[in-house]
């Protein structure tokens, strides 16, 4: 059996996501309008929206069903 390769994140995901939205918003900016850029604009908008469900799933309000 094959044996996975684990390692230990050093940041939050919250943390990793807020970055690379950050990173593809500056990066968009700096190109003219385009396929490329719109690629960026799409992946830093689903990295908001991947932290606003990981905020959700994580609120203390949400509870297992009994």
């Amino acid at each position: 059996m094959l044996k996975r390769r684990r390692f230990k994140q050093t940041t939050t995901l919250n943390d990793r996501l807020a970055d690379e939205a950050a990173r593809c918003r500056e990066e968009a900016r700096a190109l003219a309008p385009g396929r490329r850029r719109e690629m960026l604009l799409r992946r830093a908008r689903q990295d908001e929206t991947a932290m606003q469900i990981d905020a959700w799933l994580r609120s203390p309000g949400l509870r297992a069903p009994t």
